[in-house]
């Protein structure tokens, strides 16, 4: 299985990460923003940089919407898991359009409102992940796993 792990650096690559258990032995690549923290925790990982700031960036959103096609097209992956934000948002809907399976997971301190990101790819994720029982009233076929990370 060839999974794709796209998120913005930060805590939502930090939460991605921690969850090396699932993905260390699996075929893998990363989509993040170039940045310190992302070179340092992916130096010796297959790594797509993409375009920031993302969020309500018009501009960036259609240059990230290009980058998924093209990497999407190259990769392949069977699965696309995400933990936010934005970046998120062009991958999961053409991803869809590949193929792929996607996984979301919502972040742990929206307890009871959600994220852009998450109300922008809800319609089109396979398995949507929450971590508070209360936001199963806002995405109501998501999964509660409690909190995750």
């Amino acid at each position: 299985m060839k999974i794709a792990l796209v998120g913005s650096s930060g805590g939502h690559l930090a939460h991605l990460y921690l969850l090396k258990k699932f993905w260390k032995n699996e075929d893998r690549f990363w989509v993040t923003f170039d940045k310190t923290d992302a070179q340092s925790i992916l130096k010796d990982e297959v790594f797509y940089p993409c375009y920031y700031p993302t969020n309500r960036n018009v501009k960036n959103t259609l240059k990230n919407t290009i980058l998924a096609f093209k990497i999407l097209r190259k990769e392949k992956p069977d699965l696309i898991i995400s933990s936010g934000a934005a970046v998120a948002v062009p991958f999961f809907w053409l991803g869809k359009l590949f193929g792929s399976k996607t996984v979301y997971i919502e972040i742990f301190d929206r307890i009871d409102k959600p994220t852009l990101t998450g109300k922008l790819v809800y319609p089109v994720t396979d398995k949507f992940i929450v971590q508070w029982e209360e936001l199963k009233k806002v995405y109501p076929k998501a999964i509660n796993l409690g909190g995750i990370f």
